[in-house]
């Protein structure tokens, strides 16, 4: 008998279930009330695609940033297979702004989520805390990193992310701190000095 010939199907669920994901950062960032109806014709999915993926509002919220906290943990490994570890950590550092700025987006609409009695918590950071560990530790041992810095430590250090408010400036001052944290990093590692970049260190 001929097997079926569903990864396709599988496929075009999994295009369709990210555009969803994509759309809805996008417009919950926008406004938290945005219509269900209007992220999924703007994702260019019926209704029922739409509620299949995602039942109700609360549950496409936690997903978003699930999701995003995915994806920024996943880009670690990604930009360490490709750039030296001091480098990698930079650059991640970027991704981890957007991330925070995504947040402050997304904030009434996952407070509207996780509001009411019996509702989800909201996902937790644990991808991310180990994603800025494993940077750490690449570092460290390269020694591009001064040795012992936590993830506690490491955040800390950026939490000034939270406190920028978006706008004309924030692409500015978010570089202007994490170099700032980036230098810091570096300072005192046996190696830190080789690679001084700043601002993304941007090949």
């Amino acid at each position: 008998m001929q097997a079926k010939k569903d990864p396709p199907q599988r496929s075009d669920a999994q295009r369709n279930r990210e555009r969803i994901l994509e759309v809805a950062l996008a417009e919950l960032t926008r406004s938290a009330d945005a219509p269900l109806s209007l992220i999924a014709k703007k994702a260019g999915v019926g209704q029922g695609t739409f509620y299949r993926n995602f039942p109700n509002r609360e549950a496409l919220v936690l997903e978003v940033y699930r999701h995003e906290v995915q994806q920024v943990a996943d880009s670690a490994a990604q930009l360490l297979r490709s750039r030296e570890p001091d480098r990698a950590l930079r650059q991640w550092m970027d991704h981890l702004a957007q991330f925070a700025i995504a947040k402050v987006g997304l904030a009434d609409a996952i407070r509207q989520a996780t509001s009411t009695p019996g509702s989800p918590a909201k996902p937790g950071h644990g991808p991310v805390t180990s994603a800025a560990e494993r940077l750490l530790r690449a570092g460290e041992e390269a020694g591009t990193i001064r040795p012992g810095v936590t993830a506690d430590d490491f955040f800390l250090a950026i939490a000034g992310l939270w406190q920028i408010e978006p706008g004309e400036e924030w692409q500015a001052r978010t570089n202007r701190l994490l170099d700032l944290v980036m230098d810091g990093l570096r300072s005192g590692a046996p190696g830190g000095e080789r690679h001084p970049g700043h601002a993304g260190d941007q090949d």
